[in-house]
């Protein structure tokens, strides 16, 4: 009887091992919502948790912003001058993403900001910007709405900015502070956020 009861308490505790535990997101959420399991050799926190894909978020408001300017159009100038200022920030805007998007492959990091983080990249367009993919993307979208002549989708660069400040980079940066600490500080002192 006595082999029996101490393997049921060998099974239990084998269980529990086993089982997915709550764990504190240690990057100040203070929430003990997201599961880890014991066994794992990489925390599902080692992420920088943003509110939504940049490109996603983009795109939403692009659409969001030609589906106004399809119901009530306003053009933004009426001038040709449009179509250079728009094909010349739209043209920077992909240069910039492809420099950037090769830089952190070459630096064997993630690109997805829902992967994690594996170096820190201080080369290329990251010289000059800490989050050029994003200050890309924003040209790429004025450029867009330049082109499109769509006032609509101009005026809709502010909420998009708002969320991507608070939503995606305000995020990476606390991430990326617990991540690489005094190497990331140093990065930040010498690097302006966007521009």
């Amino acid at each position: 009887m006595r082999w029996r009861a101490r393997t049921i308490v060998q099974l239990r505790a084998a269980l529990r091992a086993s089982r997915p535990q709550l764990k504190r997101d240690p990057l100040g959420s203070g929430r003990l919502d997201s599961m880890t399991h014991p066994s794992s050799p990489r925390s599902q926190f080692d992420r920088p948790n943003v509110l939504v894909l940049p490109p996603l978020l983009y795109g939403v408001a692009l659409a969001s912003g030609f589906l106004l300017q399809w119901v009530a159009p306003q053009p933004v100038l009426s001038s040709n001058a449009r179509y250079w200022a728009g094909g010349v920030l739209l043209a920077l805007g992909v240069l910039v993403a492809f420099w950037g998007r090769a830089v952190m492959e070459r630096a064997g990091t993630n690109v997805n900001p829902t992967l994690p983080t594996t170096a820190l990249v201080e080369t290329g367009p990251f010289r000059h910007s800490r989050n050029p993919l994003y200050v890309a993307l924003t040209l790429m979208y004025v450029g867009l709405a330049l082109l499109a002549n769509a006032l609509w989708v101009l005026l809709l660069v502010v909420p998009l900015l708002f969320v991507m400040h608070y939503g995606v980079v305000r995020r990476e940066e606390r991430y990326l502070e617990a991540k690489f600490g005094d190497a990331y500080r140093a990065y930040r002192s010498r690097v302006r956020r966007y521009l």
